[in-house]
């Protein structure tokens, strides 16, 4: 689960974290008397609340090339208008694909008088597996980008959920924003609590984008994104009551609805996993076989055939699908549920794209003959990369 901008400040305000003081608006007037509550003198930060990245780079649809989703208001008399161009505008950035995302608040925030910026980011790293915290000089968007950054351009330091932030892992951040030791006790301190609150709260990622150090050598989250775990969110209400359904589109919801995660990309290939693992090797596989995900729908244990055949029709009727790729690895969820799932979607919506399945695990046999019989085009594959070569050699037939 994600929540916007002023919601994760709110949160990390709660643990102690220095944020900037704002608030919330939903029409050009509030938006000015909001600016008036929190300085009188301004400058002001106005700030477009969409859960997407990039906004500062981002345009107004019809608008390309112009102001993007956050601006700098020196005239306290600017700001219904600037908030206008906002509100009810869909803003379009590198993180919401073409579509973009409408804007129905907008965030009023004071201007952080700070006199350096660096990004950091908290995260779930399964390889090591270890809570990590990421940390870079540069200006990035995204925590994505840390795949395609050179090792000497961030740093990565692995966390004991148990033990805190040791004051060497402290000096070791430091030393890497060329920081010198007067800096220890702000740093331990925010970071300390960052890590806290990332634990107490079962999140996935917390990323402060950037952080900035006041004169006074403070830290503090002049932008904050916070994704929750979704399977432990029983255990926190007060954040389950901060969901957003509109910025979620209706195949998204309907997913929701028969308890599987649906995520949409920018590619032509739908895909259909049980698991999280399953998902990145996929989407790992197709893009070195040079094509790219549409769309990718995650189906979980525990639901049974109906749910499953309306999941896939998610996935089947999506216009930008060229392609389906399903890669299944059979265990509570059994393969042969998958396969009649498969049949039953396409009896309702019909397959005009081709479709490569790769099976493994509890009832992969029977799955596959289940599938031979009822004469639908599908195509079988041993494994995750010849299912990959098979369906994009397909899709460059059909064109």
């Amino acid at each position: 689960m994600n929540i916007h901008e002023y919601q994760a400040k709110k949160v990390l305000a709660q643990y102690g974290i220095n944020v900037p003081k704002g608030g919330i608006a939903y029409t050009p007037a509030e938006a000015k008397r909001v600016a008036q509550k929190i300085s009188a003198r301004g400058p002001w930060m106005l700030k477009a609340q969409i859960q997407a990245g990039a906004r500062a780079n981002g345009y107004f649809s019809g608008k390309k090339g112009g102001k993007g989703g956050i601006r700098q208001i020196t005239q306290i008399a600017n700001i219904p208008n600037e908030a206008s161009q906002m509100l009810n505008k869909t803003l379009i950035t590198s993180q919401t694909g073409p579509h973009g995302r409408l804007v129905s608040k907008v965030y009023v925030e004071e201007f952080a008088d700070v006199k350096h910026l660096f990004y950091a980011g908290m995260i779930i790293d399964s390889s090591a597996p270890a809570i990590t915290l990421l940390i870079s000089d540069d200006i990035i968007e995204n925590i994505i980008q840390f795949a395609d950054m050179g090792k000497g351009k961030f740093l990565r330091i692995p966390l004991h959920y148990d033990k805190g932030i040791s004051d060497e892992k402290i000096y070791e951040i430091l030393n890497f924003l060329s920081l010198d030791k007067s800096y220890l006790q702000s740093f331990h301190d925010f970071f300390g609590k960052v890590l806290f609150t990332f634990i107490n709260l079962d999140a996935t990622m917390i990323e402060i984008n950037p952080v900035g150090i006041t004169p006074e050598k403070k830290l503090l989250a002049i932008d904050a994104k916070i994704n929750f775990d979704d399977n432990a969110l029983f255990r926190h209400p007060d954040i389950v009551k901060m969901h957003d359904d509109y910025e979620e589109d209706e195949r998204t919801l309907r997913a929701k609805r028969y308890g599987f995660q649906y995520n949409e990309f920018n590619g032509n290939i739908g895909c259909i996993i049980n698991g999280e693992g399953l998902a990145l090797a996929a989407m790992d596989t197709i893009k070195s076989h040079g094509g790219g995900l549409a769309c990718s729908l995650n189906i979980k244990g525990g639901v049974d055939k109906e749910k499953i055949a309306n999941g896939i029709k998610l996935i089947m009727t999506n216009p930008r699908i060229e392609g389906v790729f399903i890669n299944i690895l059979g265990g509570f969820m059994r393969c042969n549920m998958i396969a009649e799932g498969i049949i039953s979607a396409s009896q309702d919506v019909g397959l005009s794209v081709p479709m490569v399945v790769r099976f493994e695990g509890t009832n992969k046999e029977e799955a596959i003959a289940i599938l031979q019989q009822s004469n639908l085009p599908v195509i079988f594959a041993e494994n995750t990369d010849e299912a990959a070569e098979k369906l994009i050699a397909q899709m460059e037939v059909n064109d």
